[in-house]
This record gives C-alpha cells, sequence and structure tokens, in this order.
C-alpha cells in the first residue's frame, strides 16, 4: 500500500497566505507576526475569548477550597450572562474569582462580620454580593456616579435577597459635599480600581474620607501608569490614553511586565494610599492575576 504524505488542504492555504517562500526566509518579527500566529495557534487578535477562558480555567484549578467555597455561597452569578469555564465541579467566572481573592485577603486582617462597610466605586456589585452572601454585614454604603450607581442597584437587587439587599445605602457622589456619611463611622472602606482614574485631588478628598470616617482599608489598585500600544492598538485613541496617565496618586511610567519594576513601585504605591498619618500598612501582595495590580490592607492606630 502506498503511503500519501502531503499538506492538507488547511495548510496548503497557511502555506499560500502565510508562511510563503519569501516570509520562510525573513526572521524580522517572525514570533509576535501571522506566521508564528498560525504556527503556535496563540494569535492574541483573534483568541481574546480564548485566553480569558484559559486564564479563568488556570486559576479555578488553583484556587483552594476555601476559596471556591466562598463563591459557591454567592448565589446567582449568572445574571448578565458571564463568561464561564467549569473547574473542580464550580461555574467560574474571573469576576468573581477575582472577588473570592480580595474578599479571602480582607478575611485575614478584619472580622467582617457585624461590620459596616463603604465602597467607594463598586462597579455592578461583585464585591458587596460575595461580600453580603458570606457574611451578616449590619450595613454596606457603595459610593459611585450616578449611572454607575444605577447599574450596581439594579444588579445587586437581582443578586442579593430582599433582607440583605435592603441593608445598602446607595450615595450618589454628588451629595459628598454637603456631608453625606460623613457623620457616619465604617468598620471597612473598599477601593477596587477606581482611584487610578480619578483626578489626583478627588483620590486626596477620598482619603480623608476615609481617615475621617473609617477603621480599616483595603485598595487594589495598579502601582503606576504605562505606555504600551501593543496591548490593544490604543482601540479607544491617544485623547484616552493621556486622561489615563493624568489620573490617580501614582503616574509614574514603568513596564508593568517586569516584576522588578513593579516590586520596585509597591513602597510608592503603600504610601500613596495611606489615608493619613495614624494608619498601618498591616498586609499587601500582587493581586491576581494582574502583573501590575497590588493590593494593600490598612488600619487606623487607636488613639490613646
Amino acid at each position: 500500500m502506498d503511503h500519501i504524505f502531503q499538506a492538507s488542504r488547511q495548510w496548503e492555504r497557511i502555506q499560500d497566505r502565510w508562511i510563503t517562500e519569501d516570509a520562510a526566509g525573513d526572521l524580522t518579527n517572525l514570533k509576535s507576526d501571522t506566521r508564528n500566529y498560525k504556527l503556535s495557534l496563540w494569535d492574541p487578535t483573534t483568541n481574546g475569548i480564548r485566553y480569558l477562558k484559559t486564564l479563568t480555567y488556570h486559576l479555578g484549578m488553583l484556587s483552594s477550597a476555601e476559596e471556591l467555597e466562598r463563591i459557591r455561597r454567592t448565589p446567582n452569578r449568572e445574571i448578565g450572562s458571564p463568561i464561564t469555564v467549569r473547574c473542580q465541579g464550580e461555574t467560574l467566572c474571573l469576576d468573581y474569582l477575582q472577588a473570592t481573592f480580595e474578599v479571602g485577603f480582607i478575611e485575614s486582617a478584619i472580622d467582617l462580620n457585624g461590620a459596616r462597610v463603604m465602597e467607594i466605586g463598586a462597579g455592578y456589585g461583585r464585591t458587596c454580593h460575595m461580600i453580603m452572601s458570606n457574611h451578616d454585614i449590619s450595613g454596606y454604603c457603595i459610593v459611585d456616579l450616578p449611572n454607575t450607581l444605577e447599574l450596581s442597584r439594579a444588579y445587586l437587587r437581582e443578586a442579593l435577597d430582599e433582607d440583605r439587599y435592603k441593608l445598602i445605602d446607595f450615595v450618589p457622589v454628588d451629595s459628598l459635599g454637603s456631608g453625606a456619611v460623613r457623620s457616619e463611622r465604617f468598620d471597612l472602606c473598599i477601593n477596587i480600581h477606581s482611584m487610578t482614574e480619578m483626578s489626583p485631588d478627588t483620590v486626596s478628598a477620598y482619603l480623608d474620607l476615609i481617615d475621617e470616617t473609617c477603621s480599616a482599608f483595603y485598595v487594589k489598585n495598579p502601582v503606576g501608569k504605562y505606555i504600551d500600544p501593543s496591548l490593544d492598538g490604543y482601540l479607544q485613541g491617544q485623547e484616552a490614553v493621556q486622561m489615563a496617565l493624568e489620573n490617580g496618586p501614582l503616574r509614574q511610567l514603568l513596564d508593568i511586565h517586569d516584576s522588578e519594576a513593579v516590586q520596585g513601585a509597591v513602597p510608592a504605591f503603600i504610601a500613596g494610599y495611606r489615608p493619613g498619618e495614624d494608619w498601618d500598612c498591616v498586609g499587601d501582595s500582587r493581586a491576581l492575576p494582574w502583573s501590575y495590580l497590588w493590593q494593600a490592607l490598612y488600619k487606623k492606630a487607636a488613639r490613646p
């Protein structure tokens, strides 16, 4: 029997279009253009969802029993049609994996049972959802811009039962100037990836508010700014890039994919997000899975 050794139609097409005779002799950009993408099957321009699911899968498989149990106790995560994988018997998405890592870090130093929590910039409410599903919170205050506040209000109304939902106060940012929440006291304030998008003056105002009203502060934000058009081709335009560079308390540029550069920026991160002189940083670490996001937990020292 004669054996036939020949390219498939699929690979005939690849040879004709991408790995041509001329292209095979030019090593310039070999590992970051379509030739290698066809050889290695990891084209970043078309594999976004594949990579998201791969990342989610790896995080899910590495998650501890405690981290997964925290997710299991958080119902209604399917609202909004998340992109999911299934690991260790549980349906997981990247948002709630991050939430269980965040809440686990907080729990390591803060007793959340009976706590009053303020979150500045809650997104659609994933962290609030997980905390209230895992702890008997006495009250939760979300401070946000009007449209985002309506989004979290709608999401949490669907995600939580009525008794838990009634414990949430939704406070618009523009009411803070008239003294909203200043007379209240919170056991914990949370800010996740939003102070980096605020003007420096606004960040200072929030840190003053935290110093005045809170006993502990959890923050998760980038350690600095970066310029890397290869990540998204500046899809939103140069103006959006410039606006991002102007915001946040930490505006130094660094290579966010250099572990030593990121580690070198940590002291400035810890100092930049400290709410006041009476506050001690009781823990900090890289915030998985991102290379350049850091998390820190501060406690206000008891005054004599």
